[in-house]
């Protein structure tokens, strides 16, 4: 229908301006379940409206926020768009604690209310990794109890997945008001959206702080204890959340304090949570590697890993660009400035070092930025 085929123009567009991925696939997902929402929810007047502009302006101010606590907290401020009520548990191993709610008539006991989630529709969602949408009596007794349930008996429950785990779950149904709204699609949209936020802005800062603490050629190796101990923000997307009913058997062995700037009733948010692990395997060719000692492969390691986040970086803020210079076989004539910049940042911080002469950020521009051809770099590009 030619009034479909325009929506999804308008769509795509501003889909486009909106939303910075290194997630090449999220935009295609976005457009589809906007569509979906406007093809299945029928737009209902007031709270529950569900217009493809109300869903973009929900993700734009989402992706206005900077820290992982600005941008949760946005998330759930948009919920109430689409449901009467919504939540968000924090999820690890077989333990999910309350962080905030919104819409509750006590908003507040949500703040370290521990969820059963090895059962009921919550305990699916977190098996699945999918959204799951049922009767609301299949939440936690507890839960029910101080909560109550909804209205109308629907609820659903939303993983927020961070590189492939179930970091957080979102609970939402339509109030105990009669006719409260509930848009699974719409919410759907927006957690799918938050989570590819998170993760790109993780990928840049992590990007900025190698780029800016250079390690010198001469430096001596970590000692081994150090070495081989991951920070646990690498594994845990919320390391510095102390449940309250859990704190005397965290006690001081807690790995993080609360930010002294983060008010008590508030629980505080790891920022640094998705830094690549420690414990990564080394580049999969190393010049005589067999000869390396083990503080030069790990060097090699970290100017290997450094190279492809500074191409990452290039390739997130410059999507149209590199699709178009793709197809054109003119990258490195439309991307000049950004690689010479990044070149320079990695020359910077690894070129005085053994692995100088592995060529790992030439290697990225081929391999990743070019996907392997590199004639569609252009005739210009140095090789």
């Amino acid at each position: 229908m030619p009034e479909t085929t325009s929506t999804q123009e308008v769509v795509e567009r501003a889909v486009s301006q909106v939303i910075e991925s290194h997630r090449s696939q999220l935009q295609d997902q976005l457009v589809r379940r906007v569509l979906e929402a406007l093809e299945l929810e029928p737009a209902s007047p007031g709270r529950g409206e569900t217009t493809a502009g109300a869903l973009l302006k929900a993700v734009a101010a989402i992706y206005t926020g900077s820290t992982q606590k600005e941008i949760l907290r946005t998330l759930l401020d948009n919920t109430l768009h689409y449901s009467g009520r919504a939540a968000l548990f924090i999820v690890k191993g077989n333990a999910s604690t309350g962080w905030q709610g919104r819409g509750f008539s006590n908003n507040e006991e949500i703040k370290d209310f521990a969820l059963d989630i090895t059962n009921g529709i919550a305990g699916r969602a977190v098996q699945s990794r999918t959204v799951f949408t049922g009767s609301a009596a299949g939440m936690d007794a507890n839960f029910k109890s101080r909560f109550h349930t909804p209205q109308d008996d629907r609820a659903v429950v939303l993983p927020l997945l961070l590189k492939d785990k179930v970091a957080a779950l979102i609970y939402a149904d339509g109030g105990v008001e009669p006719g409260g709204p509930l848009d699974a699609a719409a919410l759907e949209l927006l957690v799918v959206a938050t989570g590819a936020w998170l993760e790109v802005n993780a990928l840049r800062k992590q990007a900025h702080k190698d780029g800016q603490q250079p390690e010198a050629a001469t430096a001596p190796p970590p000692p081994p204890v150090q070495a081989a101990a991951p920070s646990p923000s690498s594994f845990d997307p919320f390391a510095s959340h102390a449940p309250q009913h859990a704190a005397a058997a965290v006690g001081s062995a807690a790995a993080f304090e609360q930010p002294a700037a983060v008010s008590v009733s508030e629980p505080p948010v790891a920022e640094s949570f998705l830094e690549p692990p420690a414990a990564e395997a080394p580049p999969a060719e190393i010049p005589g590697s067999s000869e390396l000692s083990p503080e030069d492969a790990d060097l090699h390691r970290k100017a290997q890993r450094f190279a492809r986040l500074l191409v990452d970086e290039i390739k997130l803020y410059n999507q149209s660009k590199v699709a178009e210079g793709r197809e054109a076989r003119d990258l490195y004539d439309r991307l000049r400035e950004d690689i010479e910049k990044s070149r320079a940042t990695f020359d910077k911080r690894y070129g005085t070092t053994v692995a100088a002469s592995a060529g790992y950020f030439q290697n990225e521009l081929i391999h990743n930025l070019a996907e392997g051809d590199p004639s569609v770099l252009g005739a210009n590009f140095p090789l």
